[in-house]
């Protein structure tokens, strides 16, 4: 599946973001270093796949703020308690916690819980996406220093 969203470019690369800012385990990281090793362009792929990763965590959080706890039990596999105990933890840090979206376990809850408490959207947007450009930055420099090092 991965090698297809690769073969895919810059459109696989969205497509692999956006779903691995939902609860499917997906890994962007892979198809973002494949992008790489085929070389697309770093900052045109760090943009994309920041704001498909971003896109992605903003419908969880509508799916939370939808507020429908069984729908979010059901198809999101998140359960009640996980999103009270996050909520609640959210209320005293504020919106701002969004930027912290991309950390994985805990990062899927985050952008529900938010949506469900009905935190300010262009707060949680803003820190999200910034979040989830840190991300993107950190791994593509990461990638680029790794593979300085083996070159010979």
């Amino acid at each position: 599946m991965l090698d297809a969203l690769i073969e895919y470019g810059y459109i696989g690369l969205f497509v692999a973001s956006y779903l691995a800012a939902t609860i499917l385990p997906f890994s962007s990281e892979a198809v973002l270093t494949g992008i790489l090793l085929m070389g697309g362009t770093p900052w045109i792929s760090i943009v994309i796949a920041a704001i498909g990763n971003w896109l992605g965590g903003m419908t969880s959080y509508y799916l939370g703020r939808l507020g429908k706890i069984e729908w979010i039990e059901k198809y999101l596999k998140i359960r009640k308690d996980k999103i009270d105990t996050v909520s609640h933890k959210l209320n005293k840090k504020g919106a701002y916690i969004s930027f912290f979206s991309f950390l994985p376990v805990i990062g899927d809850v985050i952008p529900v819980a938010l949506g469900y408490t009905k935190a300010n959207i262009y707060k949680v947007s803003i820190s999200m996406l910034a979040g989830k450009l840190f991300r993107y930055v950190i791994i593509m420099y990461t990638f680029k220093s790794f593979t300085s090092f083996f070159k010979f």
